[in-house]
């Protein structure tokens, strides 16, 4: 079977989970015996023409000659899906056509339904996230509201929705009136580590570099927008100081939040325990996972949230809030720790707990990793996707389109 994908995202372009998902999924797929090929605009360099291995291929996009910065998301993701559209429809001519059309997320929206129509092949899409979600159910703005209709229309476009989460698909089948018969909930993934862990020499200096060695290590990774709920953590940051004074709070990542997380640690006179990295390489947030004594994860929204399944997979304890994707997969007390969503005091108790209780910290650890790699694997995964790309096919070839 030969699909065509189209993601906004693919390495180096990461901006949230969609890229990682993209970028696990297709060599999983193509390992399970698909024909992968990835359309994916050229928006931070990388080889025009990658195969990622036997099976997979990605094909990266000139876009339009302007920066995102000067004209809305809507108009470049508009201008950019010609130029998707148009490779596409290159690649089906070369490659003698495809069975299935993935598309992820509203931002491949346009080339994604032109391509069904183009081909006449069926479409599934993933889910990742949704305007209204992320905008806490108000839509105000008119960005807002063309997003979330570019959203409503791709799902009622495809064949099959395929969302990351049981709280996504509860959201998708309210916001959308999409029937519960046409989702599929298939779960994100995370890689094995692939790096060795480190010793405890190279631990002690990695770790010397943002703690003193009397001091615990609280992380967060992740963008810096208020929906992420790192807000929420500096709010704790007294609550927890005033028990355990040592600790380092380490927020990794950028985002438009950021000025304002600054000001906030300022204004809560804790300043001093915080340290914003900025944007961090894999190795260095792989290595932040086995130096931190917790990673905190106080979403307000959260689809998934496969940052806390990396966490897990690198035996780090995750306290996290209670919401969306987060709330499936971390199991109260088993796995993790699971707090009240947007509420501080609820956060600092899920810390101190993990920080003081040494022991139960350390069961949970062994129960998350080994649920991370009995449940959320790549390779369960990719076989859930191929059975749903399966379904579609033959459902399609019973229809008129695939006489």
């Amino acid at each position: 079977m030969r699909v065509l994908m189209l993601s906004w995202e693919f390495p180096p372009h990461i901006v949230g989970g969609l890229g990682k998902h993209v970028a696990d999924l297709a060599p999983a797929l193509a390992q399970a015996g698909l024909d992968i090929h990835v359309v994916t605009p050229d928006l931070r360099g990388g080889p025009s023409v990658e195969q990622i291995c036997a099976g997979a291929t990605v094909y990266r996009v000139p876009t339009a000659d302007r920066v995102i910065e000067q004209q809305s998301v809507i108009a470049f993701s508009q201008t950019s899906n010609l130029y998707l559209e148009r490779k596409a429809r290159e690649l089906a001519s070369t490659l003698g056509g495809f069975d299935i059309i993935h598309g992820h997320d509203w931002l491949v929206a346009y080339a994604s339904v032109a391509i069904k129509y183009a081909l006449r092949r069926p479409l599934v899409v993933t889910v990742h996230s949704m305007e209204r979600g992320r905008m806490q159910g108000t839509l105000v703005s008119e960005q807002s509201l063309a997003i979330n209709g570019a959203e409503w229309w791709l799902t009622y476009e495809a064949w099959r929705v395929i969302t990351v989460s049981h709280y996504m698909a509860q959201q998708v089948s309210s916001y959308f009136s999409i029937p519960a018969d046409k989702l599929d909930v298939i779960y994100n993934g995370v890689m094995k580590p692939q790096n060795a862990p480190l010793g405890p020499a190279e631990r002690a200096a990695f770790r010397q570099t943002y703690a003193a060695p009397d001091e615990k290590i609280a992380y967060y990774v992740g963008r810096l927008v208020h929906e992420k709920g790192v807000h929420v953590l500096i709010e704790a940051a007294p609550l927890i100081l005033s028990k355990q004074p040592h600790i380092k709070f380490l927020i990794a990542g950028t985002g438009v939040y950021t000025d304002v997380l600054r000001q906030l640690v300022e204004e809560r006179g804790v300043a001093a325990n915080f340290i914003f990295t900025g944007f961090i390489t894999d190795d260095v947030r792989d290595k932040l996972y086995q130096v931190a004594d917790v990673a905190v994860f106080p979403s307000l929204y959260e689809p998934f949230g496969i940052v806390a399944l990396e966490a897990m997979a690198h035996g780090c304890p995750v306290v996290v809030s209670e919401t969306g994707g987060l709330a499936e997969f971390v199991t109260a007390h088993e796995t993790g720790i699971l707090t009240r969503c947007g509420d501080p005091e609820s956060l600092a108790w899920g810390v101190l707990h993990t920080l003081q209780n040494p022991v139960w910290t350390a069961r949970r650890v062994a129960n998350a990793l080994r649920m991370v790699e009995e449940v959320y694997n790549w390779q369960r995964i990719a076989g859930q996707t191929a059975n749903t790309y399966c379904r579609v096919h033959d459902e399609w070839q019973a229809s008129d389109w695939g006489q």
